[in-house]
């Protein structure tokens, strides 16, 4: 079965009782920047922004991506 890498970035939003808006805010990056994050739908992020990530969440990278099976949707 094929794998790929989950966000799970918005559990730790909810963890910290933080808002995505003041998050990005945090980091200095865009909100919709942010929300690609999220989403999951960017092909890379840049170790830095994972770092700020991590140091405005008070986690490590392993709290905000996961490794797991991608279940496709029924058609």
């Amino acid at each position: 079965m094929p794998r790929d890498i989950i966000v799970t970035l918005d559990v730790m939003l909810a963890r910290r009782k933080m808002k995505a808006k003041d998050l990005a805010a945090a980091i200095g990056i865009t909100e919709a920047n942010l929300s690609l994050i999220r989403s999951g739908k960017v092909k890379g992020v840049r170790f830095e922004t994972l770092a700020k990530l991590c140091e405005a969440l008070d986690c490590k990278p392993g709290d905000l991506l996961d490794f797991d099976v991608v279940t496709s949707p029924n058609p």
